[in-house]
């Protein structure tokens, strides 16, 4: 038995070595085809395989999406080419590009990528970006994508708003230079003083905002018709206006609703015009009259209610009540009316009495008004035109008068000096 195990253990001893030198023969045979398969594999249909980079050196963003890339690329004869690889590349990193922050340049809309970016030719090593926010000084709805602002082909203005990244894109802007014209343009207007349009966007305890030319404006709630406050049934609602205050370098920009209907009606407002308007509120001296929704008020003076005196303005007048006056006098640069209802009496005292007959009659009143001041108007100049008549009657007269006393003086001159 034991020279049985002692005869097992020498095979097996001597067997040993054979066996690992035929498991390494083994591995090394499969390494070989397997590098051989990998090489035709590659060969055969052409695929990149990622690299490992050495960390203790500096790559560029390309070189490091380039070690990581695993797919197809394309194999071209060098030879037929008038330039090499090496060249090429030498060309590129001896060109130059200057895009700094802030300059603007000409640029083409190639294509779109994706709803939110679109890419820009501006001659640079790679397409320029221009992202959805920065295409509009407009508010972006929602559904809205680049596509809505800029078309494929056509060429643009930018402005860079980004530095030159490691692959040479730059971040540009059509939203930047919208900006600045559209100061520029509220500055123009804001010398000229006209009556603008806005549309309101939002609201607050303030007031509302206000877009304007594309920039936000603020309309403080004091200068908004009917209510101190803002309600959230302004927001989409178009609104006239005038301006209260731009400032460029503080990006301040204050509109004004109430001004802009003030100095409207205060145009319509003359001397002699009869108007509406409800009693808003009433003093000892007299009434207040709004003539344009809270914008516009004119003063009844307790003296210009009726020809007969007047002791309880309130047993007349009363507040909320519809009323018809005629303008005596307005300060367009101030806004105060005089009103009178007086003048519109056809009878002294008919306003103390029966003021709703005042009020019907009150166009033909103000008709008869008025056609009595044109009569007025005419005496006083025909008065005026007979008046210089007369003095120049007069001057002719002393004229002719002081020549002849000169031709009696010099016939007198002559007699005395003659032999």
């Amino acid at each position: 038995m034991r020279i049985l195990l002692a005869l097992c253990l020498e095979y097996v001893v001597s067997f040993v070595p054979n066996v690992q030198e035929a498991i390494v023969s083994r591995s090394v045979i499969r390494r070989s085809a397997t590098m051989e398969e990998t090489n035709t594999w590659r060969s055969k249909y052409m695929v990149e395989i990622p690299r490992v980079l050495d960390p203790s050196e500096d790559h560029t963003r390309f070189e490091k999406y380039k070690s990581r890339y695993m797919g197809r690329y394309n194999q071209v004869d060098a030879t037929k080419a008038d330039i090499s690889y090496e060249e090429f590349g030498a060309m590129v990193e001896n060109q130059h590009y200057s895009f700094n922050v802030g300059d603007r340049v000409v640029g083409r809309v190639e294509k779109f990528d994706g709803p939110q970016r679109a890419m820009i030719e501006i001659g640079a090593k790679t397409f320029a970006l221009l992202p959805l926010r920065e295409a509009t000084i407009a508010p972006i709805s929602s559904g809205e994508n680049i596509a809505d602002f800029i078309t494929i082909g056509e060429e643009y203005e930018f402005e860079i708003v980004s530095d030159t990244r490691d692959d040479g894109q730059v971040m540009l802007s059509l939203k930047r230079i919208a900006y600045e014209k559209a100061w520029e343009k509220l500055i123009e207007l804001y010398t000229q003083d006209p009556v603008i349009e806005g549309t309101v966007v939002q609201v607050n305890r303030g007031g509302a905002i206000v877009l304007v030319e594309g920039l936000r404006a603020f309309c403080p709630g004091s200068h908004i018709l009917g209510s101190a406050v803002a309600t959230e049934a302004l927001v989409g609602q178009p609104m006239q206006l005038k301006f209260l205050e731009v400032n460029r370098e503080t990006s301040k920009l204050v509109v004004s609703q109430k001004r802009a209907v003030l100095e409207h009606a205060m145009e319509e407002i003359q001397r002699g015009n009869l108007v509406q308007g409800v009693v808003s509120a009433i003093k000892n001296y007299g009434a207040f009259i709004d003539l344009a929704q809270g914008s516009l008020s004119g003063l009844l003076h307790i003296s210009q209610i009726s020809y007969d005196r007047v002791t309880d303005i309130q047993s007349t007048l009363q507040e909320g009540m519809p009323i018809k006056c005629m303008v005596l006098d307005s300060d367009k640069s101030n806004g105060r009316i005089a009103l009178s209802t007086k003048s519109l009496e056809p009878e002294p005292g008919m306003m103390l009495h029966d003021p709703q007959r005042v009020f019907d009659l009150a166009e033909d009143t103000a008709a008869k008004y008025h056609a009595r001041l044109e009569a007025e108007r005419i005496a006083r100049e025909q008065a005026a035109q007979e008046m210089v008549l007369g003095l120049g009657d007069d001057l002719e007269a002393l004229t002719s008068e002081q020549q002849s006393s000169g031709a009696i003086d010099n016939d007198l001159d002559v007699i005395e000096n003659s032999p």
